[in-house]
């Protein structure tokens, strides 16, 4: 699947090296702004530990995990909506993502420099969200003023319906309310998809907090998560330097690192797992002795699409799929109990796939 996950936020929040631990890049992270100028891209891993049991039961020759992209998006400013900061170009590279991760500064250090001159993560927030608002309803009033004429006097009942909704979203827009904040139909949602609003795209805050606050209460994270509840959306807690340090660490050593911290799971599993749900992706699974492998699919994918993941001619001559739950092979212990059991399925082209399927497809083309 090539579903991306932005990181956005101001200058010298955490961006940048947040980016480096998640994908154990060495991109530049430098203490002022627009030290990244073009996004990077790079490949995560799913942290995922159904995989770790299919493979001591299978020992395959090869095993590949899932894994999606994140991007690393230049520091937006106040006015980037009229093009402050390169404001524009960053812009663009938002409304190219699926979903967004606003990193959200919550410490004070002053040897790094805040962009606004002090630390106020609610006003961060409303200025990024401002700007993505602004440059929104530049898009939806272009369109308004190219088709209101058509609407207006030929009443096309396609050109008015669209016109209608244009509408609905620029007073959204204009009293600060993101268009994701609204209700559409089906036929809504498939004429906004060519406009690429960004205000129509999930959301996480990712709260940046210091080392010295990792087991501690943070009182800008407090006021983050107030917000966020507000909004419906999740908020993951982490200190991006604790994380990039994580990183460098092998599995063994980093376990012990976390044990040593009072820390259950990372804050970058935490924000990988967070961000895969929030895109709509599950995982589902093909497993034998040559290989483990995990695939990503959109949630509500029925089984010839999912086959398709792995080769088009699977989708083209799909015949039928062996279906196991992995609950039920870890129950039961092995495929062959599975299938004894008769908890092994074949489902046709309507079934839906679930989270956690193990498939094996029969095609013929």
């Amino acid at each position: 699947m090539s579903l991306t996950a932005g990181i956005v936020g101001l200058p010298n929040v955490g961006k940048s090296t947040l980016f480096n631990a998640i994908t154990k890049k060495n991109i530049l992270a430098a203490n002022y702004p627009f030290a990244t100028i073009d996004p990077n891209v790079g490949m995560v891993t799913v942290p995922d530990k159904r995989m770790d049991t299919l493979v001591d039961m299978y020992t395959p020759l090869s095993v590949v995990p899932t894994m999606f992209e994140f991007t690393d998006i230049a520091g937006l400013v106040k006015g980037a909506s009229t093009g402050e900061g390169l404001g524009n170009k960053f812009l663009s590279h938002i409304r190219e993502v699926d979903a967004i991760c606003e990193v959200v500064r919550c410490f004070e250090d002053e040897n790094i420099t805040h962009v606004e001159g002090a630390v106020d993560p609610i006003r961060d927030i409303e200025i990024i969200n401002i700007e993505l608002i602004l440059s929104d309803l530049e898009i939806v009033e272009n369109r308004i003023n190219r088709i209101e004429k058509k609407a207006k006097t030929s009443r096309e009942k396609d050109v008015v319906f669209e016109y209608e909704l244009m509408v609905r979203i620029r007073d959204s827009l204009q009293k600060n309310v993101p268009a994701r904040f609204l209700e559409y139909s089906k036929e809504e949602l498939e004429i906004l998809k060519p406009f690429n609003l960004i205000t129509m795209k999930p959301f996480i805050y990712v709260a940046n907090i210091k080392e010295s606050d990792i087991n501690s209460e943070n009182k800008y994270v407090e006021k983050v998560c107030d917000y966020a509840k507000s909004e419906n959306a999740e908020v993951v807690v982490l200190c991006a330097k604790i994380e990039s340090e994580l990183s460098e660490l092998t599995d063994d050593e980093k376990e012990l690192f976390l044990e040593e911290l009072g820390i259950k799971e990372s804050g970058l599993d935490k924000l990988i797992n967070a961000t895969y749900h929030l895109l709509g992706l599950a995982t589902f699974f093909t497993a034998g002795e040559k290989e483990v492998r995990a695939w990503t699919f959109k949630r509500g994918m029925k089984a010839p699409d999912c086959a398709g993941i792995i080769h088009t001619d699977f989708k083209r001559g799909f015949i039928k799929a062996e279906v196991m739950s992995y609950d039920d092979l870890v129950k039961y212990g092995s495929e062959k109990q599975v299938k004894e059991t008769g908890k092994m399925r074949l489902e046709g082209k309507e079934y839906i796939m679930q989270d956690g399927d193990i498939c094996y497809f029969r095609f013929n083309v």
